[in-house]
């Protein structure tokens, strides 16, 4: 599990007081059963991690995840802390608390503790497909490589299967470059191709391909 060693040490007064009472059970159930099997490893996550809010209040994130290509805010939410014995201006706070870090730049990500414990599988599909997409966007040591990730990224965010003609809508390419892109990724076994009688006409994600990019 996530060692508190190194995050204890740089830490001290309340900011230490509250990782040692607020790491407990359901956040080790999160790592155990969601982060880890998708990650195999806890680089940038930060447990506990303290932001300012707009009355330099300090707001406590149960993981930061600060990674090279974006920032986001992973919460574990019981169902007593987190609504049966919230009142209306805990209610309130709650939603500006939310709003104000999305201000910030956080992509913020919700987890219920009965979800990562009793349907964790659900729990991984869903961080995938919000972080999936910033991995896609990392930087790439070639355009060809860039254009690969994009077109993954389109693919994942259409909804439906992609045609060669979505490709030259897209991307303004012809349809025959379109379609050798996508003849591409296939080969590369990210793409499935979908044919009606001897011609392929869509492509779709193959399943698991978040998980095989992460």
């Amino acid at each position: 599990m996530l060692s508190l060693d190194k995050h204890l040490a740089g830490r001290n007064g309340e900011r230490k007081g509250r990782l040692l009472r607020g790491h407990k059970h359901g956040e080790k159930l999160f790592l155990q059963n969601v982060w880890w099997p998708i990650f195999g490893n806890f680089d940038h996550l930060h447990p506990e991690y303290e932001i300012l809010d707009w009355n330099r209040k300090s707001i406590f994130l149960d993981f930061a995840f600060l990674s090279p290509y974006g920032r986001f805010g992973i919460e574990c939410d019981g169902f007593q802390t987190h609504v049966k014995d919230m009142d209306r201006e805990k209610f309130s706070y709650s939603l500006g608390r939310g709003t104000f870090l999305t201000g910030l730049g956080w992509k913020m990500i919700h987890f219920s503790f009965d979800d990562f414990r009793d349907r964790p599988e659900v729990c991984r599909m869903l961080l995938q497909m919000v972080i999936g997409p910033y991995l896609l966007r990392k930087e790439s040591t070639t355009p060809a490589v860039m254009m690969e990730k994009e077109l993954l990224l389109f693919a994942c965010n259409l909804g439906r299967p992609i045609r060669p003609k979505d490709v030259c809508d897209e991307w303004k390419i012809d349809f025959r470059t379109a379609r050798k892109h996508l003849v591409s990724l296939t080969e590369k076994g990210w793409l499935q191709p979908i044919s009606k009688g001897q011609t392929t006409r869509y492509y779709e994600i193959k399943g698991g391909i978040l998980e095989k990019l992460l």
